[in-house]
């Protein structure tokens, strides 16, 4: 019996930062490694985060998802595991410690955790995962317990290397496993899918202990209080701070639910380790002698929602930035949120603030490698076949040129995007067909709801506001009962615009109580104006006029179509658009 097709299926992560998800397919048999989520652009108005698309597997009624792997707890690698497993309920998750307990965080959070199973393993372990043979390996990055994978099919060994970077100094004293990277290229590896986050960044990227001398120079020099700000995944960093504040001594408090709720679950897992009477509230951070407080905070990204930008607004109830304050972010901007985490660090410069960040100081370091590591990745695995991943396409390519340099193929080397499926069998590696493998917008509540057409729509209301008018009508005369009410946001200055509204306003009188057909315009300066319909009152027939289109013209145009009737306790809608036009 032939074996089938070795599938591989990229969802998210490939020509972008952040939503990171594959799937791996043997036959009817399937297992997902990463389920992350990304953050929105600037323009993706209203939108919360980005998890991936999908609806490929839920549409594959035939295909069985053995589990759910884990290569460290980062959100852009398990940020999206409470979707996931509300449409896969019963799929067993694996990770190592801080990842699972990152991961049943939440879980919890979002009362899915009963609705899964989660396997705890360790670095180094062997297991299976249906018909896939996964073999562990420890790799440093700036999260503990992170790790990479070594995936046994029928058609050769496939190596996975989640995030990375050689790092020989790491902070929890836990070096790259050298060792089974040497042994996987004994064996013979099919296919390397390594990260190339950094690709385009010469030399080795620095050690996270470089961070310790800098966050010493910051608490030794430092007259009043310490806020720092990172990821709350960042459980080393959280431990770093620790051990300066605890040398100068200093309490710490942790601000933020999610801060909170993983330093909990990193304590009770003994991955963190801060004595008990240097935990402060943060109720009390306000009380004690500024010089002996460090508050741990989160937002290091410029969340609107995030403590810090709440912090940089003066809109934090249980906080405030005063002048002699020394605030640390400790990370660097995600692509795409330079213009954010600029803007919230200006604020709390105005308020005071003393901001440390990179270049001023070393306070954060990237966890992945740069082209040296890379090249040593490479020199260690020496696969027959290479597939760049996590990065956006610049890295991606650039990844790509780096193997070339070290010896692979060029036609061995795939460079693909989200949905570009690689088939592998005994006579190689080539590309598939293309499943869908775009952005699922979360919105509040709101998942997948908004599409390209609303965030267009969203677009043009901020570019051009609104006008909605509203008219109450006798429902047996057809004639307008008092005034119309003219609404407008971001459209024009309703205080210098008197009149324009009369001038509107005796036009949507004339034109209702003419009861005609034909367009009535009236002269104005305006450019645009869109407006949506409004409820209707028993009795009476509500006449909403509604418009987005924009011309350069300058003139108003009211035209009254053919009204469509709705019955509503006697009511008659009538909706007519607003437009701009010669």
């Amino acid at each position: 019996m032939a074996k089938p097709k070795l599938r591989i299926v990229p969802l998210g992560g490939l020509g972008e930062i952040g939503k990171n998800m594959t799937a791996f397919e043997l036959g009817n048999d399937a297992i997902i490694i990463d389920t992350g989520i990304m953050f929105p652009n600037n323009d993706m108005l209203g939108v919360d985060y980005i998890i991936p698309d999908f609806r490929y597997l839920l549409d594959r009624k035939d295909l069985k998802i053995h589990g759910l792997v884990y290569t460290h707890g980062h959100e852009d690698h398990t940020g999206a595991v409470a979707h996931v497993v509300e449409q896969f309920k019963g799929v067993p998750i694996y990770a190592t410690p801080l990842t699972a307990g990152l991961i049943e965080v939440k879980l919890i959070d979002a009362k899915l955790i009963n609705h899964t199973t989660i396997n705890v393993i360790k670095a180094g372990e062997k297991f299976n995962v249906g018909p896939f043979k996964l073999e562990s390996f420890h790799v440093c990055h700036s999260i503990p317990d992170c790790v990479g994978y070594g995936i046994h099919t029928p058609h050769g060994l496939i190596v996975h290397t989640g995030d990375y970077k050689f790092d020989n100094t790491p902070v929890d004293g836990r070096k790259p496993d050298y060792a089974k990277l040497a042994q996987f290229s004994q064996e013979g590896v099919m296919l390397l899918m390594a990260d190339s986050t950094n690709a385009d960044k010469p030399g080795w990227t620095p050690s996270e202990a470089v961070i310790d001398g800098a966050f010493e120079e910051v608490f030794r020099n430092a007259k009043g209080r310490i806020m720092v700000a990172t990821f709350a995944s960042l459980i080393s960093r959280i431990q770093q701070v620790v051990n300066a504040a605890q040398k100068h001594g200093r309490k710490i408090a942790f601000a933020g639910h999610t801060m909170t709720e993983n330093v909990k679950m990193a304590r009770r897992l003994n991955i963190l380790k801060v004595p008990d009477d240097m935990i402060i509230d943060l109720g009390r951070a306000n009380t004690l002698e500024p010089h002996k407080v460090v508050v741990m905070i989160t937002g290091s990204q410029g969340e609107p929602s995030a403590v810090l930008s709440k912090l940089a607004m003066g809109t934090y109830r249980a906080l405030e930035v005063n002048p002699g304050d020394t605030v640390i972010v400790s990370a660097h901007p995600i692509p795409g949120n330079e213009e954010s985490v600029s803007r919230t660090i200006n604020k709390l410069f105005q308020r005071g603030a003393n901001v440390i960040y990179d270049p001023i100081l070393p306070v954060h370091v990237s966890g992945h490698g740069s082209q040296e590591e890379m090249k040593m990745m490479l020199n260690l695995v020496r696969p027959r076949y290479f597939m760049p991943v996590h990065g956006e396409l610049r890295h991606l390519h650039q990844h790509s040129r780096i193997a070339v340099e070290m010896g692979i193929p060029e036609k061995n080397i795939f460079v693909v995007e989200n949905g570009m499926v690689l088939e592998v069998d005994k006579y190689g590696v080539r590309k598939g067909e293309r499943v869908p493998g775009g952005y699922v917008f979360v919105d509040g509540a709101s998942v997948g709801d908004i599409g390209k057409s609303v965030m267009r729509d969203r677009e043009l209301l901020a570019r051009d506001g609104f006008v909605i008018i509203s008219a109450t009508v006798d429902k047996h005369n057809g004639k307008l009962i008092g005034e119309p009410e003219i609404i407008t946001r971001g459209f024009i200055y309703m205080r210098d615009a008197d009149d324009l509204m009369k001038q509107m306003k005796n036009t949507i009188t004339q034109v209702i109580n003419s009861g005609s057909s034909k367009t009535a315009t009236v002269r104005t300066k305006c450019k645009t104006a869109s407006a949506v319909c409004c409820s209707m009152r028993p009795n009476a027939a509500r006449w909403c006029l509604a418009s987005s289109t924009r011309s350069n013209a300058g003139r108003v145009g009211l035209m009254h179509q053919a009204p469509s009737v709705i019955s509503d306790r006697g009511a008659t809608q009538r909706v007519a658009p607003l437009f701009y036009g010669d």
